[in-house]
Order: C-alpha cells, then structure tokens, then sequence
C-alpha cells in the first residue's frame, strides 16, 4: 500500500512541477523528456532483469547445493547459545527455536525463498505461546528486528547488479556491507534488549556480540591503514576469495551428504530464472515512476534541498544524491533496488553514489514490508515497539554506511 502512494506519487509530482516549468518558464522541453524517460527506463528494466537471469541461476544453484548439504543446520547449531539469550520468554527446547535459527541462517546466507517460509512458521509457533493474540510478545519482536536489520554474509543480489550496471570490480562493495549490515544489527539487538531489558551482560552475549565487534574494530583498524588504492585492491581480493571459499564450501559440504550437487544446482538454478522474470513488471514499474520522477527535475530539487541543509551545517555533501535509496529500503525493497539501479546508471557504477547506494541496498532489509507480512501472518494488531527498533536499526546501517564508503571510496 506505501509503494503505491509512493509511486502515484512520482508521477503527479512531476506533472505538476513540468507543468510549472512549461507554463512559468517555458520549458518546452520537459514533457518530451518525461515521455523519453519512459521508454529508456522500461527498456533499462527488461534488459538488467534478462542479464540478471544467467548470475541468478549461478547464484541461487549454488545456494541450493549448501542449503541441501547442511550449511544452513550448522549456522542454526553455531547461533543457539546466543539466540537462547535473545529470547528469554521462549521455554528450552521448544520447537521455535529451531525455526527461528532456520530463518536467521538462511537470511545470513541470502536464502530468501528458504527464510521467509521458516520466517511465517517461527511466528506460527510464537503466537501459539503468546498470551495476548492481537498483541506482539517480546520474542516475535525481537526475532522481527533481527530480520530488519538485514545481516547478510552474501549480498549475491547487490553484486549481480553491480556487474550488470558495469562495474569494474562489482565485489568492491562487499566489505562495506558485510560491516554496515553488521552495525545495524547490533543497533536493533542493542535498542530492542532495552526495551526488552535483556541482560546483555550476560557472558554469552557478552563474548559473542564483544568478540563481533572486536573483530570489525580490527577489520576497519586494518583497512584505515592503507592507502586508499591498496584499500580497494585488498578488499576486492578478500572478497573474492571469500566467495569462491563459499562456492567450494558449499560443493565440499553437499558432497559430503552424499547431496547430487549437480541436481541440487539445477533446482536451485531453476528458481534462480523464475526470480529473474518475475521481477521484470516490478522493476519496470518503479524505474518509470523514477525516471520520470527524475526527468521532470523533481529529484534535483530533492536533492539539492537535501544538500543545502546538510552544507549548512559544515558536512560534505557527496553523500546526499545516494539518499534516496536508504529513503525507499524501509518502505520497499523492489522501490529501493529501483533506486539503487537509478542511481548507477546517473552516476556511474563505480562512482561514490553508485557504490553507496549500493552499501545502503545491502546494510538493512525493508522493514515495514517485513513488519506487515509476518505480524499480519498471524493477526497480530498491535506491534508495540516493533517499528521503533526496526526504524533505529536502519538508521544506524544508514549511518554506519555513510562513513563505511567515505572510508573506502572517498
């Protein structure tokens, strides 16, 4: 419902202000750009989603060999005793917490089509244990804001279309993502244990959630320490070789089920092709509406506006322009991967905004979509402060971005 004020609202926006131009200013020129805009785009829009088709089967194939050879169990295995912690109301050993582990793991590792069904089923189960049925319990939130905050080990979505959009190395945003998503869900875990009061104290989570942030401390410690061209160079190779690592992990592990990988990789390729066409009318729709959006000036207004504000407190600017994509994610996933494609082709792929918008795509999920689909999976009214903690956490990934990519590519 939000994305369709939204888009109406890109289109009557720019009416009225070519409008105005036509009138006022006689620009003359507005509404023949308007209307070029929406050719340019919608083709724009089939032809990433057909160049998407072939990286996605890879991708989504790949994914399907380590879902099948048990790297998704041994990520729930690994994060028990911390989740355990998380959601205190949840009796030992009862059945949720297996699929609230499933979910978590498949998201890390990018399995939406496997997360979401594990997702619905976790909040089936909490709801059996909630006591007010209209009214979200301490653990459907908590389990909520860890979905929103989008920790993601493999932006494999973000990376194809970096590729596609022409970057010369598509993997460089890799590292800042890993550590943008990374403080973002420490934000909505933090802010949601105090609502909760959770005892953070506590030596688990004390020595998980510690060692994290150690170990990124040390990573941004490490990376400021290098030049900025040897920064880049560094981290594209760590991130290749993290993910060639997961590609032959997850063969290696399929294998050692004794899992067919090369049926398990048609599968999952399948659904990879499926993904890539089923995408077409979603982007086509929001790349118009942008398109025309930017066309008609609306967007430099926008900007600019944004610009003027922030020079006028002392900060650079540079950042303003990749905006609207950290805008749109809380609201619409499909609208903020319509920005972040808009914002690449504008700018470049390989230009600051390009990246950043790319950073901001990957450090949090879209909350509000993620909010509606599982509380309305089970009737729940009342979300208490559910929105607050998922909007806080994307905050922080927005900022956390932001001073990630002035680090690395500015």
């Amino acid at each position: 419902m939000v994305l369709n004020y939204i888009w109406i609202a890109f289109f009557v926006i720019a009416f009225v202000i070519a409008l105005v131009k036509l009138v006022l200013f006689g620009d003359f020129d507005v509404f023949p750009a308007m209307m070029d805009s929406t050719f340019s785009s919608s083709k724009t829009a089939f032809e990433i989603s057909l160049g998407l088709t072939g990286v996605l089967a890879l991708w989504l194939g790949i994914m399907k060999i380590g879902e099948q050879g048990g790297v998704v169990n041994v990520l729930a295995r690994v994060l028990s005793p911390v989740f355990a912690k998380l959601f205190p109301e949840i009796p030992k050993g009862h059945p949720v917490t297996g699929s609230i582990f499933m979910n978590i793991a498949a998201n890390m590792l990018g399995l939406d089509n496997a997360a979401t069904p594990l997702g619905l089923k976790a909040m089936e189960q909490m709801q059996e244990l909630n006591t007010k049925k209209d009214t979200a319990s301490n653990a459907m939130i908590m389990f909520l804001v860890l979905n929103t905050s989008g920790l993601t080990l493999i932006p494999v979505s973000i990376l194809v279309y970096r590729a596609q959009m022409g970057a010369a190395q598509p993997t460089d945003v890799f590292i800042p993502i890993l550590l943008a998503t990374f403080f973002s869900t420490l934000a909505g875990i933090i802010v949601t244990s105090l609502y909760q009061r959770i005892n953070l104290l506590s030596r688990t989570l004390l020595l998980t959630l510690g060692g994290a942030c150690a170990v990124i401390a040390a990573v941004i410690w490490g990376f400021s320490q290098l030049p900025s061209d040897t920064m880049n160079k560094v981290s594209t190779t760590v991130a290749n070789i993290l993910l060639m690592t997961i590609i032959v992990g997850f063969i290696l592990a399929g294998m050692r089920k004794k899992v067919n990988v090369y049926d398990a990789f048609i599968e999952g390729a399948k659904d990879g092709f499926t993904t890539a066409v089923r995408i077409i009318p979603y982007l086509v729709a929001i790349l118009v509406g942008i398109g025309v959006f930017r066309a008609s000036g609306a967007m430099d207004y926008l900007v600019d506006g944004v610009r003027w504000m922030v020079n006028g407190v002392g900060l650079d600017g540079d950042f303003v322009a990749a905006l609207p994509t950290a805008l749109m994610k809380p609201l619409s996933g499909s609208g903020a991967r319509g920005m972040m494609v808009d914002a690449m082709t504008t700018f470049g792929a390989d230009s600051f905004v390009g990246r950043l918008s790319c950073v901001f795509q990957g450090s949090t999920d879209t909350t509000f979509y993620i909010l509606a689909v599982y509380f309305g999976s089970v009737g729940i009214r009342y979300t208490r402060h559910a929105v607050a903690c998922g909007l806080l956490a994307d905050l922080a990934g927005i900022i956390a971005a932001i001073a990630i990519c002035y680090m690395f590519f500015g």
